[in-house]
């Protein structure tokens, strides 16, 4: 079992969504419940930008800047750094908020969203995913859903994998443009009788192999094209939260971490960043074309 190297000090509360793009000059991620997107130079030195309470994801634009989810909705980011909130996507007494999501090939955003109560099966079934086209249409594409995670395309841009976390499962759709997500069925079963092992986000390497991170299983998994475990890599931080590729030929595999409902003296390097080189190179980031 390989391990990765932590990389940073204790950064984040709530680290999650790293995505890498060579238009924001190299890794970025966010500390989600301080709503904050931060970026880590290649020297090690980090800045950071405020978006608003909560911020969840964030992807490069084909013409430069970003765009983003934040609590309850979208929004743009010029190249020039301004913004542009869309219309909020829900009310704010629904208690939801954005929580993972990515971009497909065809330039639309998907964003996903959870309960903040998860206690005793209150979140059950009430979150969905939201598509974004590149016109300003919004439209819900899976529903349903508990805790709407990680979400990636194989190389070929014929399939998405996607984790909805308590279902313990990464599971994997036929996609196209015209047709969009269908026939969702499994891919991997993650989650064990531990309980453990609660697939978080995911990244989709050049070889069609998922990474997938394990919400307090200390560790990101690869799962070979066909579902089989392929490969562990061992996290010194027990809640991994996601995964991405990145460096100048997408060789390095980046990892965050997460101190939520942690106390101070527990699990020191959880809110680090890690690093792994597995091997196998990762794909760009799919950009929003909006």
């Amino acid at each position: 079992m390989a391990a990765a190297e932590r990389i940073t000090d204790r950064l984040v509360g709530h680290g999650e969504g790293p995505c890498w793009s060579p238009t924001w000059g190299g890794l970025r991620f966010v500390d989600l419940y301080a709503g904050d997107v931060v970026t880590l130079a290649a020297d090690g030195s980090t800045t950071r930008k405020h978006y608003g309470e909560v911020v969840a994801i964030t992807r490069p634009r084909v013409g430069g800047g970003a765009v983003l989810a934040v609590e309850r909705g979208i929004v743009l980011e010029d190249a020039d750094g301004s913004l542009h909130a869309q219309p909020e996507l829900w009310s704010a007494d629904a208690r939801l908020r954005m929580n993972e999501g990515g971009c497909d090939p065809d330039g639309r955003f998907y964003a996903g969203n959870m309960a903040y109560d998860q206690a005793d099966g209150k979140g059950q079934g009430r979150a969905s995913v939201y598509r974004f086209d590149a016109d300003g249409r919004v439209e819900v594409v899976v529903g349903q859903v508990t805790i709407s995670n990680g979400l990636g395309w194989s190389p070929d841009g014929t399939l998405a994998y996607y984790n909805d976390t308590p279902t313990g499962r990464t599971d994997v759709f036929d996609y196209s443009r015209e047709g969009g997500l269908t026939d969702r069925r499994l891919f991997a079963q993650v989650n064990d009788d531990s309980g453990k092992n609660r697939p978080d986000g995911l990244t989709v390497d050049a070889e069609g192999g998922v990474w997938t991170g394990l919400f307090g299983g200390s560790a990101v998994r690869r799962y070979a094209p066909d579902g089989t475990l392929d490969a562990v890599v061992e996290v010194g931080a027990r809640q991994v939260t996601a995964c991405t590729f990145g460096g100048d030929d997408y060789s390095e595999l980046f990892i965050t971490t997460s101190r939520e409902n942690l106390a101070d003296d527990d699990d020191p390097a959880a809110g680090s960043i890690f690093r792994y080189v597995p091997g196998v190179k990762g794909l760009p980031a799919l950009p929003y074309a909006g």
